[in-house]
């Protein structure tokens, strides 16, 4: 009840002003004094009781979520999946309690494939034999001192009179933002700078740096890719970055769901015939695995993974993937020009 009242206030004052606005000069300082008293409203103390506190538990257990057998995330009392909308209206909490609950989830994950799959986390630079790129990681945020803030806000060689007019307009409209964030966001978080990983600034970034410095100087002489949406895209732009060196060392590629664009990356032509022969996009589909789906773009071939969940994809593909895998390397191996997989009696290809 108090949040609509509270909005209930400030709505009567505005619209109060709104009307003393059309009056003459008596209604306009009635109207310079309704400001004042507005602008003496602590928003800060009116609104915390909107939202709850941006403070949530440091583990699973808190959060009273856990992982069932089958490696679903379930509500340890309910068994209910994870619900987004834990509290009505307040989707700003929400999204907070969600990024919470993934940061959980992420050091979870890390602590399967460490445990489970033997596998070692290590910084870069340092050696892998299976190699599992984590190009989301790109930054860290660390919080804007106040010198950055100064060095961001400094000006260029413009003329004075210009220059006091641009600052002028960025006073009114800071004043304006701030006054609506302290209604809008009254719990304010503190300003952050993200700082950019050196040489693996975005997911393009990071699958070259981990080729150069990794997979190109490896001894394996049958390298795989299995590259899930926007990884996707990443390995085409690999491939216009170090084509004849993907060429040479890359056995074959299975994509999951790809988002990658040969038109809009501006692939050349000896990249998309190279994909179409080597590489393999299992998308989601609610056709069965494997059976082929049209495609509009002049590159590999597109089958069904089996399910129409893109966060599934690869999990349902994989045993067809490493039957793709294996074809390829008895094919490569034969000295014979690698042909279509199982799937071949039922991708009919146009070429492009």
């Amino acid at each position: 009840m108090y949040i609509y009242f509270s909005a209930l206030i400030l709505l009567t004052v505005w619209v109060r002003m709104a009307q003393l606005q059309q009056g003459g000069p008596d209604e306009k300082e009635k109207t310079t004094a309704l400001k004042d008293l507005l602008s003496r409203i602590d928003l800060d103390e009116l609104m915390k009781k909107d939202e709850p506190p941006l403070e949530f538990p440091d583990t699973l257990e808190g959060f009273e979520y856990g992982f069932n057998e089958k490696g679903q995330l379930r509500h340890i009392k309910t068994g209910e999946p994870f619900v987004f909308n834990y509290r009505e209206d307040l989707h700003r909490w929400n999204q907070k309690r969600y990024e919470a609950l993934g940061e959980i989830i992420t050091k979870y994950v890390y602590g399967l494939l460490e445990k489970e799959c033997h596998l070692k986390k290590v910084t870069l630079p340092e050696g892998y034999g299976v190699i599992v790129l984590n190009p989301n990681e790109n930054y860290i945020e660390v919080e804007k001192t106040k010198a950055q803030v100064q060095l961001s806000s400094d000006s260029s060689d413009e003329p004075a009179e210009k220059r006091e007019r641009k600052d002028k307009i960025q006073k009114e409209t800071k004043k304006r933002r701030d006054f609506y964030e302290k209604y809008r966001n009254p719990q304010k978080e503190k300003e952050t700078v993200q700082m950019y990983i050196r040489d693996n600034g975005s997911p393009e970034e990071h699958a070259v740096y981990v080729w150069d410095h990794f997979i190109s100087q490896s001894a394996a002489e049958n390298v795989f890719f299995v590259a899930h949406s926007y990884g996707g895209l990443a390995f085409v732009e690999l491939m216009i970055q170090r084509e004849a060196e993907v060429k040479n060392k890359v056995t074959a590629v299975a994509l999951t769901d790809s988002v990658h664009n040969v038109w809009h990356q501006e692939a050349g032509k000896t990249i998309r015939e190279w994909m179409r022969e080597n590489c393999c996009n299992w998308v989601s589909s609610s056709e069965p695995l494997d059976t082929s789906v049209e495609s509009m773009l002049p590159d590999c071939p597109r089958v069904s993974a089996g399910t129409e969940r893109h966060e599934l994809t690869s999990w349902k593909s994989f045993p067809s993937i490493f039957k793709f895998f294996s074809e390829a390397i008895e094919a490569k191996n034969s000295s014979v020009k690698p042909a279509p997989t199982r799937r071949s009696n039922r991708i009919k290809y146009e070429e492009f």
